[in-house]
């Protein structure tokens, strides 16, 4: 009922989310879009055929929504200690045709259903815990429900980069495990024993295997 649609690296800002891909990777990633409804923009990287690479930072531009953005983006202090401590990719995105039946199930743990509006395309649908929180603080998958609009990879230039290995570093790898296939996430990230929750991507870039986290 699930699948790996991106990954997102949540930034205090956008430039230093974009820099942060640029050292690690030696790519600059394209513009991507605004969120009117969520106050935020954000920078895409093409990762393959049906996942991308997401840098996503509050829009300094755009009025504060009424209700609480997305990936903890209002908790700044959080998000600037984690950034401080070097966990930048800390959320990813997992897509389903069946929002409301996951959410009936695991809406505990997911979030609530959201409408959010894309100018004239129709409107898609996002799960967000309250407070706009990181579902299990990250460990479990943001969902997205596009509804009939079309997979925005398609019009994502092809900059060479693939992604080749998704994984999570856990002090319990079998709780994770067992989260994921409770879940039914296909391409669900790789799992190994760390010290700490800590996602890593490695990348085939134009440049060789490079690493992000």
């Amino acid at each position: 009922m699930l699948t790996l649609d991106h990954l997102t690296l949540i930034a205090p800002s956008l430039e230093e989310g974009v820099a942060h891909v640029r050292e690690c990777l030696g790519i600059d990633m394209p513009s991507g879009r605004k969120h009117p409804d969520m106050g935020t923009h954000n920078h895409l990287l093409r990762l393959g055929d049906d996942v991308y690479l997401e840098v996503i930072a509050i829009d300094p531009t755009s009025p504060p929504p009424a209700h609480a953005r997305w990936f903890g983006l209002d908790d700044r202090h959080a998000l600037q200690t984690a950034w401080d401590a070097g966990l930048r990719l800390r959320g990813w995105v997992a897509r389903t045709q069946q929002m409301d039946a996951v959410l009936a199930q695991h809406g505990h743990l997911l979030g609530r259903k959201a409408q959010l509006s894309a100018g004239s395309a129709p409107p898609y649908f996002f799960a967000i815990p309250p407070g706009g929180a990181l579902p299990l603080a990250g460990l479990a998958p943001s969902v997205i429900d596009r509804g009939q609009r079309p997979p925005p990879i398609a019009s994502m230039p092809d900059l060479g980069a693939r992604l080749v290995r998704f994984t999570i570093e856990h002090p319990d790898p079998g709780r994770v495990e067992a989260l994921f296939e409770s879940l039914g996430i296909q391409h669900a990230p790789q799992v190994q024993k760390g010290d700490a929750l800590r996602y890593r991507a490695d990348i085939q870039t134009p440049g060789g295997m490079k690493t992000l986290c």
